[in-house]
């Protein structure tokens, strides 16, 4: 057999669109832009690099002979901390037992992430296959102080991941509209979020992984719209495979498309009682505010209450934050912040919430399988500010798939049949 690190594939998502960044910031709504002459002259190569996936074999070695499947999903936040994160990704027992990481926010050529391809540098030092499919393709450096980043993009690209030690075959990714307009903000972006789809062939039989990230600027409608959107691909998709669902939700409670909807939900939050909230919805999201979401997830046969840790919250906003504080202040009005300051008063100005889910339909969770990684940040420092989470289960059945012994099976088996209008690997 070839050394798998002679198997990564070529590189699809450089382009040479930078040079007309400036501009098509200058357009004030992605509607202005798209009837441009401009757009006409980009349109090919923009949605070539959106539609694209990125995709390496980095995996010396899998785990063979296992029955039982770890996840962990985690919110990188831009993959900024590397050596922090390459350390947990190796020496922590839940990342290096993984048979899949769900991995969300991963640059590609950014400034604020020293311009490095985060997901390439995530496999090659973890050893780990992986596909990679952009969201965005970003005009400015990004937000907040992320401003101040010394140098200038180079591939200028954002998006979601899959990693596994295991084969990761048929990658592809799912587009999701938009909450709102990213070209109406500071943070000038052309795209929008999208899933990446895969097949994990796992000792214990082929599983679907899906790697989400909901729209943080939305809605609990738009929110619940794009998870439906998701599971109307998967249910299209061919063959039936158990399927994990993770990632970061955003499942916040609020309407935070327009600043004035979370200025009207924070006060309505502050009515109901500050504490009343912190404790029994934003550890809770499911039981109200976004039960919607919930709800349809398990009349699509996803069960979500036995892969998550109840009331696991996943984020925690702290009032003394300037990063995250100056993030918010792109999109709310100075006077907001002590106005929190002062709702949080009592509560140490921190309040925590619940974002980061697994849903998955033909699994059974291990008894003691979820969990919520708080020690990743209490001992590795601030990596991310998402905790990650973490689920053990088994399939409850191999699917279309045989199961084999046969090393060589992977290459004579079919292909994932798809539906239309997914994005696949150039």
């Amino acid at each position: 057999m070839s050394d798998p690190l002679e198997q990564d594939t070529p590189h699809p998502l450089s382009h040479d669109l930078n040079g007309h960044f400036d501009q098509i910031g200058t357009y004030p709504t992605i509607g202005a832009f798209l009837g441009s002459d401009l757009y006409a002259r980009l349109q090919e190569e923009i949605d070539r690099v959106l539609d694209g996936i990125a995709e390496g074999r980095f995996s010396r070695t899998a785990p063979d002979g296992r029955t039982e499947v770890s996840a962990v999903a985690w919110n990188l936040e831009r993959g900024r901390k590397l050596e922090g994160l390459v350390e947990v990704l190796t020496q922590h027992t839940r990342f290096r037992s993984s048979d899949v990481l769900l991995l969300t926010e991963l640059d590609i050529g950014m400034a604020r992430s020293g311009n490095l391809d985060i997901p390439r540098e995530i496999a090659t030092r973890a050893n780990l296959n992986y596909a990679f499919a952009p969201s965005y393709i970003n005009l400015m450096k990004g937000s907040g102080l992320e401003v101040e980043a010394s140098g200038d993009n180079r591939e200028a690209l954002h998006g979601n991941a899959i990693f596994s030690p295991h084969p990761i075959q048929d990658a592809h990714s799912i587009v999701l509209p938009n909450g709102k307009d990213k070209l109406r903000g500071r943070e000038k972006r052309l795209g929008s979020q999208r899933a990446v789809v895969a097949t994990i062939d796992h000792p214990a039989g082929p599983f679907r992984a899906v790697s989400v990230h909901l729209d943080a600027h939305s809605s609990q409608r738009h929110r619940h719209r794009q998870m439906k959107i998701i599971l109307d691909h998967l249910e299209g998709t061919e063959p039936d495979l158990p399927t994990l669902i993770g990632g970061d939700w955003n499942t916040s409670t609020g309407n935070s498309r327009r600043a004035v909807y979370s200025i009207l939900g924070f006060y309505r939050r502050v009515a109901m009682g500050v504490g009343h909230v912190l404790t029994y919805h934003y550890p809770y999201p499911e039981r109200y505010f976004e039960r919607a979401l919930f709800r349809t997830l398990e009349r699509r046969g996803f069960d979500f209450r036995n892969l998550n840790v109840p009331g696991g919250c996943t984020l925690t906003y702290d009032i003394v934050d300037l990063a995250q504080n100056s993030g918010m202040a792109d999109w709310l009005p100075q006077w907001c912040f002590a106005w929190i300051k002062w709702a949080l008063r009592n509560h140490d100005g921190k309040c925590a919430l619940k974002l980061d889910w697994f849903a998955g339909k033909d699994l059974s969770a291990v008894q003691g399988g979820p969990a919520v990684l708080y020690d990743v940040l209490r001992d590795h420092g601030k990596l991310s500010d998402h905790d990650p989470i973490a689920v053990d289960f088994t399939l409850q059945s191999s699917g279309t798939f045989a199961q084999t012994t046969d090393p060589n099976h992977q290459q004579r088996r079919t292909r994932a049949q798809r539906p239309p209008g997914s994005a696949r690997r150039q």
